[in-house]
């Protein structure tokens, strides 16, 4: 359980540095900031609800996909936040693009890089001892 809360938590940290720097970076890219808050966590949800269902559909009918499974669900989930939310809008097909791909990277360097930083205490605690020479 703490497991699932601890992932939850990374997810949504990440998500919203991702849109952040999405944001940040292009032009037709806007967040406002007083959704900013449902849209990571529609974003999010979308996110970790699309993912295994497009993952498992590449399996089965196109596994020469499976390693873009993880941009689908992002351009998904970024597609249904916009329509969801008045929060989040994107505008022109080379935004929707880099977008996607921005917002991907950003969110898997963040998922690689947050539990280092958010469970720093939790990890050293948990790292077995060197064994004594």
């Amino acid at each position: 359980m703490m497991r699932l809360i601890a992932s939850s938590v990374v997810a949504l940290i990440a998500n919203a540095v991702a849109l952040i720097v999405g944001d940040a970076i292009l032009d037709g890219f806007s967040m406002g900031a007083e959704g900013f808050i449902v849209a990571v966590a529609i974003y999010t949800l979308i996110d970790v609800v699309i993912q295994p269902l497009i993952r498992q559909t590449a399996v089965t009918r196109a596994p020469a996909l499976i390693g873009s499974t993880a941009l689908v669900a992002t351009l998904v989930a970024l597609i249904v936040t916009t329509l969801v939310t008045d929060s989040l809008s994107i505008s022109g097909f080379d935004t929707w693009i880099l977008a996607t791909v921005i917002v991907w990277a950003v969110s898997v360097a963040a998922k690689l890089l947050l539990p280092l930083i958010v469970f720093r205490k939790t990890l050293a605690r948990d790292k077995p001892a060197a064994p004594a020479a």
